[in-house]
């Protein structure tokens, strides 16, 4: 949809805005994410990183996820390297959106997971989509990457849409006390792989 230059804190990319439409008319959804892309992509497998929008983390530093620490981690990795991609997915909530994610924080509160607090709310686990994200790779030209994730699911949902995850790069970062007991969640229930702990 649009590309501009991107200066950032650390470093100089490049922003590209992209728009899909998925499913028929009545199930039609509109999905939107940015690719923040640094230096030669195209050469080897690039580092890459599919981050999906956490208003509360992100913007806001809550310390009940690892969400804004994981995102500043791949852009300095990125920095670093001098090249890759960041691909910012609005999928809120794991895609139940933002005001469902506060309810599950309510019920949180009250002493259930994020897991049980979605099943309690009548949602799934996990509602997000990797396809915008493999067409975005391919639209600048990436077919292998070095996927920056701790989720074995984003490394299959790359692989089934013609993407070669070439290595899997943990994206770990020292939690806060507060998020303890969400990362244990997201390891034992969600299959999340973390290399300490």
């Amino acid at each position: 949809m649009a590309s501009a230059d991107f200066p950032t804190r650390w470093g100089r990319f490049r922003i590209y805005g992209f728009r899909a439409e998925f499913g028929s008319d009545s199930s039609r959804r509109v999905e939107e994410a940015v690719a923040l892309v640094m230096g030669d992509v195209t050469s080897e497998a690039p580092l890459v990183r599919i981050h999906s929008q956490c208003l509360t983390g992100d913007v806001f530093h809550s310390l009940r996820c690892d969400c804004r620490q994981q995102l500043e981690l791949s852009l300095s990795m990125i920095a670093d390297q001098g090249a890759g991609i960041l691909i910012y997915e609005q999928q809120e909530g794991r895609g139940i959106g933002l005001m469902a994610k506060l309810q599950a924080y309510e019920l949180q509160d009250a002493g259930l997971d994020t897991v049980e607090a979605n099943e309690r709310l009548g949602f799934k686990n996990d509602y997000r989509d990797f396809t915008l994200p493999a067409g975005i790779l391919k639209s600048l030209g990436v077919s292998r990457v070095r996927l920056l994730s701790n989720n074995p699911d984003k490394v299959a949902a790359l692989e089934s849409a013609g993407v070669t995850v070439v290595e899997r790069v943990p994206c770990e970062v020292t939690p806060s006390p507060h998020a303890e007991e969400y990362l244990r969640t997201k390891k034992e229930k969600l299959g999340h792989l973390f290399t300490s702990g």
